[in-house]
Formats: structure tokens, C-alpha cells, sequence
């Protein structure tokens, strides 16, 4: 018999926060991790004083008190607020769309005018019905410029697909405001970890009752695992756990190039969305702005972020949750409520996006199922 209750696949934040759980209620956890380091994609490393998001940039912003409170307890957080920049061909615009956007764009100086000038754009492309697809979409709420400056280019990168052959529901709500607000989300609660996203999980695991081993893939020995472990909280793909019997599913991958500079400040922002075509990369991120410059005066690091083609062996970062990934989804869904020994988790596991105050959400509602 194992000395553990659980084994818990995967050292990201659905995982170390059920893993946390767990001990508190008296639970032996074993918590496996094939990378070589805990905390996922929200893993942070420092260099130069300045904290790294080494998978892209992470904003913790909710709206739910209890899950804010429950964060707050691993790190404090700064007052962060997100507001990219995108750079069309040398362009600088405010994000999310608002008057500041407008302004630039037009010469506008109203809502008034910004109304009158969308709607001008979406009466002269005469579109019937609802819309078909991701263009049409984007023209029906916020036309043609905007849509051609600042979304096509963008969104096609990041699909690695024409807009006009994805769905309409990727961008069903785009945020658009008449007002001179920069503030990319609406959440009561924003903010970054005061020294970096790892330490939230570290503690997190923290616990006399949590061994973890990094480093370990599981389906190297998934067998074994199975017939030492009673309960398995599984936060890998659902379908690999499967061994794709059914097929598939489809995600999407990125690449990463991050560079030090020898400079104090590059681009004046954490985030700056490049939104033609031709620049092969979204988004650079300059990460000591994520804690207003805190790090070594005369140094930087940047990322460049490349969306790719996901295969099997390379890292799946986003689900494609059109209607025959969701269709291909709901059958492995069924597989796994058969499994009665494991339990699918995360983004990964339950093949959705999610921020992660969703994926914070997730972990709590399976405990409430494991343990009340």
C-alpha cells in the first residue's frame, strides 16, 4: 500500500494548490513535474534583480474577493495595471481600444465622434447577418481600421490561420471604450507578485505532508504510478493520458527568445503587441516593468514571443477550442469520468483556456468534491 493519498501530475498552480489542500486536511501528497522546476507557466526566475516571466506574460487580475484573499496569503502583490502598447509598423496605439486609440487613429476627440466614425466603417462594409467568421466578427464591432491595424495581423499570427478561417466566437466581446482608460481589464483586483510568481507555488508546497520530485515524466512510468497510487490528480494532456486513441486534440505552442541588454530601459513598457503581419513575433516583454523598473539600473531583459504549430513533444500553451477540438474534448470527457482513480485538472486536463484566477477557482471546486 502507498504511504501517499495522492499523487498529483504536475507542479503548476492547479496542482500545487490542490496538493496544498490536501495536506492541510491531513493528506500525504506525492507531487510530480516533468519540467525541472515547479510553478508551471506562471514560473518566474531572476536575473539581474528583475523577475523573468520565463512562459510569457502573467497579470493576476480577478474580480472574486475569495480568490484574491486566497492568493494574497502566498505573495503581496504591487498595483500593476496592464496596459499594452501596439506597434503597427512603427505606430504606437493605446490597448485596449479606447479614446486614447481613437485619437492617434483618427484624429478624434470625443466618443461622439469615435461612435460615428466605427459605425461609418461598419455600414460601408455591409455585412449580412451574423457574423461567419473572426473578420467579420471584428469588423462588426469595431470595423475596418482598427480590425486591419491592430486585430488581423495579430490574431493570425497567434492561430497560425487566416481570420477568415476562424470562428467568430474567438473575439465574440472585444474590449472597446470611449473613454481615456488604458486599463486592458475591468477586475476589482490587479496586481504582480512582489518578487515573482514562484515563490506562490514554492509555498504552496511548502508542507511537511508534500514530497515533490521534479523532472519525472509520468508516462515513463505511468503503470507503476497507477498501481502505487490510490487517487491521481492528472493536469497533463487529456489526450496523451489517453494515448490519443480518439485522435488529437489541437493547441497551440510558443517559442521564446529572451535577451539582456545593457540598458537601463528598452521599450517603456511591459508589453508591447506587434500587430502587422511581417513581424514574425506578437509581443516583446520588458519584465522589470511588471515592478516599475525594480532591478539593476543599467540592465534589461526582453522577450520575444513566437507563436508556433503545436506537434507531439513540444510544450502546448493554449487549447483550440473550436467545435471539432470541443466535439473530439467531450468524447475523451467521457473516458475520463469512467476513470475512477484519476481526476483531470487545469487547462491542459480539461482542455480550456484559463487565467489563472480560473485555474485558482478550478482546484478549489475539486477540492470542495474531494474533501466536503
Amino acid at each position: 500500500m502507498s504511504k501517499y493519498d495522492y499523487l498529483v501530475v504536475g507542479a503548476g498552480l492547479f496542482g500545487a494548490v490542490f496538493a496544498h489542500e490536501a495536506a492541510l486536511r491531513g493528506k500525504h501528497v506525492k507531487v510530480i513535474e516533468k519540467r525541472s522546476h515547479v510553478a508551471g507557466n506562471i514560473y518566474t526566475k531572476e536575473i539581474d534583480g528583475i523577475q523573468v516571466h520565463q512562459y510569457g506574460a502573467h497579470i493576476f487580475h480577478t474580480s472574486d474577493k475569495q480568490i484574491w484573499d486566497y492568493v494574497n496569503q502566498f505573495a503581496e502583490f504591487n498595483r500593476y495595471t496592464n496596459s499594452p502598447v501596439a506597434n503597427y509598423k512603427g505606430h504606437m496605439y493605446n490597448l485596449p481600444f479606447n479614446m486614447n486609440t481613437f485619437s492617434e487613429l483618427w484624429g478624434v476627440r470625443t466618443p461622439a465622434e469615435a461612435k460615428a466614425k466605427i459605425q461609418a466603417q461598419k455600414d460601408a462594409a455591409k455585412l449580412a447577418g451574423e457574423p461567419k467568421n473572426l473578420e467579420e466578427q471584428a469588423i462588426s464591432l469595431i470595423g475596418t481600421d482598427i480590425y486591419e491595424k491592430l486585430v488581423k495581423g495579430y490574431t493570425e499570427k497567434q492561430w497560425g490561420q487566416k481570420a477568415t478561417d476562424l470562428p467568430a466566437f474567438i473575439i465574440r466581446r472585444l474590449p472597446v471604450r470611449y473613454t481615456f482608460d488604458n486599463n486592458y481589464f475591468n477586475d476589482t483586483y490587479q496586481g504582480i507578485p512582489i518578487g515573482g510568481y514562484t515563490q506562490i507555488v514554492e509555498k504552496m508546497l511548502d508542507h511537511p505532508e508534500i514530497d515533490v520530485e521534479t523532472g519525472v515524466d509520468f508516462f515513463a512510468d505511468k503503470d507503476q504510478y497507477l498501481q502505487d497510487y490510490p487517487k491521481v490528480i492528472f493536469t497533463g494532456m487529456i489526450d496523451q493520458y489517453f494515448n490519443y486513441q480518439l485522435g488529437e486534440l489541437e493547441y497551440r505552442s510558443l517559442r521564446f527568445e529572451s535577451e539582456e541588454l545593457d540598458i537601463d530601459n528598452y521599450q517603456g513598457n511591459a508589453v508591447i503587441n506587434y500587430t502587422d503581419a511581417e513581424t514574425p513575433f506578437t509581443r516583446i516583454i520588458e519584465h522589470k516593468h511588471f515592478e516599475f523598473g525594480k532591478g539593476d539600473s543599467d540592465k534589461t531583459v526582453i522577450t520575444r514571443e513566437y507563436p508556433a504549430d503545436w506537434h507531439r513533444g513540444d510544450e502546448p500553451y493554449y487549447p483550440v477550442n473550436n467545435k471539432k477540438n470541443n466535439a473530439l474534448y467531450k468524447r475523451y470527457a467521457t473516458l475520463a469520468n469512467q476513470e475512477k482513480q484519476v481526476v483531470f485538472g487545469g487547462r491542459l486536463g480539461q482542455y480550456r483556456y484559463y487565467d489563472m484566477h480560473q485555474v485558482i477557482h478550478a482546484a478549489l471546486v475539486l477540492v470542495n468534491q474531494e474533501f466536503i
